[in-house]
């Protein structure tokens, strides 16, 4: 969700910077910060902002700089000739009569030179408000470049996961003899007086197979990456439900390191968790 946007707009008036900074962030942080001319416009820019870019921490700054004698500073003559009429006065009053000097002070006297402050009228406005859409959508672009490379490494990623769990079958041959031989061993340290009753024996030993069996874990993991897959191509705004489906990808893989009974599988299973967290870490990049 990173991104940068900016775009210097022209009018007859002034020149207005729009500068867009987005960042990392699970909910939507807007910050805005406009001239006094321009506060009018922050719900609409909110509003925009919010709709446009959706999710992240987003810096939004408008800079204006005026152009042209309209946008000049203007001399309060009422003001100035009271100031002049006050001095004069003073200067009587002491005995003064050269009042050539008075100008450049009176100038420089409180609220005489005064910004000519032009309202935005409807056409300038949209201008500035295209220039805005403009810089949204050099933000957008920027996200998309690097949305490319996330997508990239997330598949590469998810295909891992996928391969490591092809090679989880080989090692689940072994595991119902290892079962069995422990069993055995069990039985041969109680000694050859134990009476065993080999029914029995057979159902507890069907039952810690089926207690150790795997095969469901696997299906399930195996159609969370293919959903993660087609989550990743949707059009939409794909982040949060692929956070949903990364916490059932490790559920399943928990699940399977807790069944395994296999120090391969294991293993394996640890290179899964590796492989999901960096998953998990790039999914904070993602709308």
């Amino acid at each position: 969700m990173t991104g940068f946007g900016k775009e210097v707009v022209e009018t007859p008036f002034r020149k207005v910077t729009v500068e867009i900074r987005t960042l990392n962030s699970k909910q939507l942080d807007l910050n805005l910060r406009t001239p006094q001319e321009f506060r009018e416009k922050e719900a609409a820019l909110r509003s925009l902002l919010s709709k446009q870019l959706q999710r992240g921490k987003i810096d939004f700054g408008m800079q204006t700089e005026s152009t042209g004698s309209l946008s000049a500073p203007v001399i309060n003559k009422e003001l100035a000739k009271h100031y002049y009429n006050e001095m004069v006065l003073l200067a009587q009053t002491v005995g003064q009569t050269d009042f050539s000097g008075f100008l450049p002070v009176i100038v420089k006297m409180p609220d005489v030179l005064v910004q000519n402050q032009n309202e935005t009228n409807p056409e300038e406005w949209q201008q500035i408000y295209d220039g805005i859409l403009r810089a949204i959508q050099k933000v957008d672009l920027f996200r998309k470049e690097e949305g490319a490379i996330l997508e990239k490494d997330l598949v590469a990623r998810i295909s891992t996961i996928g391969s490591l769990l092809q090679k989880v079958s080989p090692y689940e041959v072994e595991r119902p003899a290892i079962v069995k031989e422990r069993i055995r061993k069990r039985l041969e340290e109680w000694g050859s007086e134990a009476e065993i009753d080999n029914n029995r024996l057979e159902q507890e030993m069907i039952y810690y197979l089926e207690k150790f069996d795997i095969t469901e874990e696997k299906v399930r993991l195996k159609k969370h990456l293919d959903y993660f897959m087609e989550t990743l191509d949707s059009l939409q705004s794909p982040g949060k439900k692929l956070g949903f489906v990364t916490q059932e990808i490790g559920r399943e893989i928990n699940t399977l390191g807790s069944k395994a009974n296999h120090a391969e599988i294991q293993k394996i299973v640890v290179l899964m968790k590796d492989e999901l967290e960096k998953i998990k870490e790039q999914l904070f990049n993602i709308l």
